[in-house]
């Protein structure tokens, strides 16, 4: 997966935002204002770091050896994961999913709430598109 392809796999993701809080080199990936996917875009190879239960994140760093401790981040929480050098682009959308949902489901309720909403109504104007 190409940093392109990352950028606009987050960005699918309901009231998902961009910004560079950090600075230009740094994308940052947030839901209901809080971060689930980072990406440094001076790093070769390709970087991101990614939230991540901490029970899966120490079987996807035994699994694989493009994915390491958090760069930066809570080691307990979080991933940085190459993700241009081996990973199938199929587990790396699984990553960043769940990455997506532990954020997510963490909302406040009322947050949460807003989340459905727009979640519907996104899937209801993609239905009247077709």
């Amino acid at each position: 997966m190409y940093l392109a392809q990352f950028r606009e796999y987050c960005l699918s993701k309901p009231r998902a935002t961009e910004g560079t809080p950090f600075g230009p080199d740094v994308l940052v990936f947030k839901v209901g204002g809080k971060m689930f996917a980072l990406a440094a875009l001076d790093e070769v190879p390709t970087t991101v770091n990614l939230k991540c239960d901490p029970d899966l994140a120490l079987d996807l760093r035994d699994r694989y050896e493009q994915v390491t401790p958090g760069y930066h981040m809570n080691k307990k929480h979080w991933n940085t994961v190459e993700i241009e050098t081996g990973i199938p682009d199929a587990e790396l959308r699984k990553m960043i999913d769940h990455s997506y949902d532990l954020v997510a489901n963490s909302l406040p309720k009322s947050t949460a709430k807003i989340a459905a909403r727009s979640r519907r109504s996104s899937t209801a104007a993609r239905r009247g598109r077709r």
